[in-house]
């Protein structure tokens, strides 16, 4: 959308960042490392009892740094680039007479193996060898893994073994089947060769039957020569069929296609079968350790942050990260007991079991507003896809059952204001903990009962009467001489706060509010929010001093829905999808491409003058026709699969065309429509 020049995807220095906590990160939806490191996670694998659980620490074959030859003249040229478009990090060293390049990336297609290739050219005139040497540094032990060398398979080594201690008493140790291929310390390109690539695997699975059926297929295609081409191809089907960019700075496109990138990076490809999520972290996968980027634990980021990107680009990966939510309801419905509550109490910490994990107890029995961050999930989830098969049969409905149930007993009844009370919470602001009446937290209690009451209906299912009235009895703070909502009863204007929190009730919390109110809510707590605070819509880093978590997930999610959801104005609600888009000083226009809803895949770009939208792909006869709405007109323009349709910049909602539908509906064998 911009000069060719200017090229967002692919990232180039020549040097990497002195905080090695910064290199780039090698992953897929099951494996996880950052170029140049000793370690790499394996999705689900933790070690450790209870609120020590951490992702368990596998040695990595990849850390293997490209040498240059011994007596290399002082004209040598160093590149590293991160190419989104292949989804490869690459290392070159060149001078006037030959170059080597290192290519690490973890496989797209398939997610058990991570590879590295070095390729040697000869650039000038000669014969004589050429050879570049290897720094491997690898020694097969962990802290949490009891480890084992065993027979060599198919000409790679084999390490075995399993975590030393199960999340919860008496349950499995799990364990991990490493494959690697041998890394020798140098490598030569021969008398009279002009170019040659070495390839190296690494395969990682849950039994050794998985690992060497996977490091088996992964030697067909290496045979083949299609290793790493069905590698990239895999990343040039993705990005052909969803993407984020805009007209203006160059570091704005990069910001959102790095964002992109990263959050991708940990879903699976579309249409790949048998995935199995366990959960998004804020750091990643290629992050979690102990000690480091919260563990590896699962927290509301992936569900009010993260979670609505994947939702609008990937809804199968979208699916999954629910499903997450599904199995760990048994743990939820624990941690609600031990509380002394009914129904499901979400872990503020989550890891294998959903039982709570965060090491201090206050934030796992206060920062209640997790609940509601699933259940907005799955809102969001039901009205993109109505996908009734998740709730009727897998699942999606006993979780938003549970939590109702939780919210119901959790809620006292206060006889003098004549509202239900929510007392002694934390809300995101954990500044203040054991508060009343968390307002962010209170429109949740309400979204969320409401919505389980819609669904209910939706499903066949009795609505408890309960519900609606804890829903439109439960207090929702507000300073009518001020005219804002305070934080939590009792708040005073001017007190420090540590992040968003009122000022995400509109978005992405669905809550009506006036402009003037919201106006005066943003007004008041930007100016009181602690620079110190978590980067909630910033990335790579959590904390504006490089502390905290890295690769951060939570905030190129935040960061991606500024532009996906605040310059388009769209939201996903049950009558539609409503739009509104404006173009912010420096940008003139913003494309998305991909967008997913009820079966149908649509682009949506707009300029300072006008929007277009085209509906790309139609699943078929389930996906509802659609429509476009345009406000304040009410005027209805059909949205035809494969024809732009333009109108004049204005709001709106893509909806479903009823008229189409009673059409089609009419139709049958012997009447032509």
């Amino acid at each position: 959308m911009a000069d060719a020049s200017e090229d967002p995807t692919v990232f180039t220095a020549h040097s990497l960042p002195t905080d090695p906590r910064l290199w780039a990160t090698v992953t897929n939806a099951y494996l996880g490392t950052r170029v140049y490191h000793d370690t790499l996670h394996v999705s689900g694998v933790y070690n450790g009892a209870g609120r020590d659980t951490h992702r368990a620490v596998l040695p990595s074959p990849l850390n293997v740094q490209l040498e240059a030859p011994t007596g290399t003249g002082e004209h040598l040229t160093k590149t590293f680039t991160l190419d989104t478009n292949t989804g490869s990090f690459l290392h070159t060293l060149e001078d006037s007479s030959f170059r080597a390049a290192q290519c690490i990336y973890a496989h797209r297609t398939l997610p058990h193996v991570l590879a590295f290739s070095v390729s040697l050219s000869r650039l000038a005139a000669g014969c004589g060898p050429i050879t570049v040497l290897l720094q491997a540094a690898f020694s097969p032990e962990s802290p949490d893994l009891d480890l084992h060398l065993g027979p060599d398979f198919q000409g790679a080594r084999y390490l075995y073994g399993h975590t030393l201690t199960p999340e919860q008493p008496g349950g499995a140790q799990q364990e991990v089947h490493m494959l690697w291929t041998p890394v020798p310390p140098a490598l030569t390109l021969g008398e009279g060769e002009e170019d040659r690539t070495w390839e190296f695997l690494a395969v990682v699975g849950s039994s050794q039957a998985e690992a060497q059926a996977c490091l088996t297929e992964a030697l067909r295609l290496q045979a083949g020569g299609s290793l790493y081409t069905a590698h990239a191809q895999a990343w040039a089907q993705l990005w052909a069929g969803c993407g984020l960019d805009v007209v203006g700075p160059l570091a704005l496109r990069q910001a959102l296609r790095g964002s992109l990138y990263y959050l991708f990076s940990a879903l699976p490809q579309p249409g790949i079968p048998g995935y199995i999520c366990h959960g998004l972290s804020p750091g990643g996968l290629s992050n979690g350790s102990r000690e480091e980027c919260y563990w590896g634990h699962v927290f509301w980021d992936q569900d009010l942050w993260m979670f609505p990107n994947v939702l609008m680009f990937h809804p199968e990966a979208a699916r999954a990260l629910l499903e997450y939510r599904i199995r760990t309801l048994a743990g939820a419905l624990d941690n609600a007991r031990n509380l002394g509550y009914q129904g499901a109490k979400f872990a503020w910490e989550s890891a294998g079991s959903g039982l709570e994990v965060c090491p201090e107890d206050i934030y796992g029995t206060q920062e209640l507003h997790i609940n509601g961050a699933v259940v907005l999930a799955f809102q969001l989830y039901y009205h993109s896809t109505q996908d009734l098969q998740l709730f009727q049969e897998a699942g999606g409905w006993d979780v938003v059952h549970a939590v109702a149930e939780f919210w119901c007993s959790r809620v006292e009844w206060s006889p003098g204001e004549e509202k239900y009370h929510l007392r002694g919470v934390m809300p995101p602001d954990e500044y203040h903990s054991g508060v009343n009446n968390s307002v962010y937290t209170n429109v949740l209690v309400q979204n969320s009962l409401r919505f389980a009451a819609a669904l209910a209906q939706d499903l066949g299912q009795p609505v408890p009467e309960r519900w609606l009235v804890v829903a439109d009895k439960i207090k929702v703070p507000f300073d009518l001489k001020h005219n804002f909502h305070p934080e939590f009863d009792g708040y005073e204007p001017g007190e420090e706060v540590k992040q968003a929190d009122v000022v995400l009730l509109g978005y992405p919390v669905p809550f009506s509010l006036s402009p003037h109110v919201r106006r005066k809510n943003l007004e008041i707590y930007e100016a009181v929010t602690s620079p110190q605070g978590p980067a909630m819509t910033w990335v790579w880093t959590e904390n504006a001093d490089r502390s905290g978590a890295v690769n951060f997930l939570t905030g190129m999610g935040g960061f991606l829905q500024a532009v996906l959801f605040g310059f388009t104005g769209l939201r996903i609600t049950r009558a539609g999808v409503p739009f509104d888009p404006m173009c912010p000083a420096g940008v003139s226009g913003v494309c998305i491409s991909g967008i997913s809803y009820q079966g149908n895949t649509l682009d949506f770009s707009f300029c300072e003058d006008s929007v277009t939208i085209e509906i790309r792909d139609h699943a078929g006869p389930w996906a509802p026709p659609l429509e476009a709405e345009l406000w304040p007109s009410q005027a209805r323009l059909p949205l035809p699969p494969g024809h732009k349709v333009s109108f004049p910049r204005s709001a709106g909602r893509i909806q479903r065309s009823l008229l189409q539908e009673a059409e089609a509906a009419s139709c049958s064998p012997r009447t032509s429509c």
